[in-house]
């Protein structure tokens, strides 16, 4: 089992994250952010990892540091429950529809952060979510799993769908990239022998 317990306590934030790579897509979220918890349970359920995520911030002043740390622990998970990688196929792609929104994910679980975050909002937030922190999000995620991270927004006009629909393409890509492939199953998924 691929499947790891982390937790990290700042004077900010508590978050406690469990990750199973190959779940069910089974998932308890609270973050404390109605918003974050349902993209959050899009992604467990569309990417089939059982997740658990309890986060306690200091959302009195703002969603800012829960977020970015949730993002934080989650990727020192994907890290530490892939281990080194051997016989994963490394490499994932997603792009789907969510009603009037198209998104599209791109994984290289490479051992080198990087970004690319296209897409923007005309709402401030969606729910509790501030939708800035939709790419914070993403760039604490892809720089503690050491990944890189390429995600758009092609098309949208509703907010929700467009933040959602990204989520779903992310559960997805990440799957795929985690999937463990037969026939690499000895072997690091890099000509260098190490990501």
């Amino acid at each position: 089992m691929r499947s790891v317990k982390i937790e990290r306590k700042t004077s900010e934030t508590n978050v406690s994250i469990e990750l199973n790579l190959d779940g069910k897509g089974e998932y308890n979220l609270a973050t404390g952010i109605g918003f974050f918890d349902h993209v959050l349970t899009a992604f467990a359920k569309h990417g089939q990892f059982d997740l658990k995520v309890k986060a306690t911030g200091d959302l009195e002043i703002e969603a800012h540091h829960t977020i970015e740390d949730v993002g934080i622990v989650f990727g020192n998970a994907f890290k530490q429950a892939l281990g080194d990688k051997r016989g994963i196929e490394r490499f994932g792609f997603c792009e789907l529809p969510m009603d009037d929104a198209l998104c599209k994910s791109v994984i290289d679980l490479s051992g080198r952060s990087y970004l690319v975050f296209k897409g923007d909002f005309k709402r401030e937030k969606v729910g509790e979510m501030p939708t800035e922190l939709v790419r914070h999000f993403f760039e604490a995620f892809g720089q503690a799993a050491e990944a890189n991270v390429h995600v758009e927004i092609i098309y949208g006009s509703n907010e929700h769908h467009k933040i959602e629909g990204l989520f779903k393409a992310f559960g997805r890509a990440m799957k795929q990239a985690c999937t463990l492939n037969p026939a690499l199953v000895k072997t690091i998924p890099s000509t260098k022998g190490l990501l």
